[in-house]
C-alpha cells in the first residue's frame, strides 16, 4: 500500500475514534482540530435536508451528548473504504456502522461518509465530510 493511502487510512480511523466512549473511554474532542483543516465543512444529509457544520458547531453538541451520560458505550467505525489520491488531493467513500446506548436503550445504525482531503506541509488533513445514515 502506498504511504499516502496508509496515512489517509489512519486519519479516517482517528476521525471515527474521536467519538468513541466504549468502556468508559473519555473521547479526545480536541483531536478533530488536528485531523481537519481549520475551515473544514461537515454536512449531515437526511433525505433532501442537510445540516451544515464547521468544526466548532459540529463538535459542541456531540461533546455534550457523549459526556453527559445520555450516550454511552458508543462506537462508530468504518467497515469499508475506497480512497482515490490525485496528487495532493484525495477523496474516500466510506461505509460505517455505529452502536451504543442512548438514554439506556440500545441502538445501532449504518451509513455512508464521503471524505475529502488535502495534503499539507504537515501531512494529510480532512477538508470536508458528508454523511448520510441509512
Amino acid at each position: 500500500m502506498k504511504p499516502d493511502n496508509i496515512e489517509i487510512d489512519q486519519l479516517v480511523k482517528s476521525f471515527f475514534s474521536v467519538f468513541t466512549n466504549v468502556n468508559g473511554h473519555t473521547p479526545d474532542f480536541t483531536l478533530i482540530f488536528q485531523l481537519c483543516i481549520p475551515a473544514a465543512v461537515i454536512i449531515k444529509k437526511s433525505g433532501l435536508q442537510e445540516e451544515i457544520y464547521n468544526l466548532q458547531t459540529f463538535i459542541a453538541p456531540r461533546k455534550q451528548l457523549l459526556t453527559d451520560g445520555r450516550l454511552t458505550d458508543f462506537e462508530e467505525k468504518e467497515t469499508s473504504g475506497i480512497t482515490q489520491v490525485l496528487g495532493n488531493i484525495a477523496q474516500r467513500t466510506s461505509k460505517y456502522v455505529k452502536h451504543g446506548l442512548l438514554n439506556g436503550a440500545e441502538f445501532s445504525g449504518r451509513g455512508n461518509k464521503l471524505f475529502q482531503f488535502i495534503k499539507t506541509t504537515t501531512g494529510w488533513k480532512i477538508a470536508a465530510v458528508v454523511w448520510e445514515d441509512e
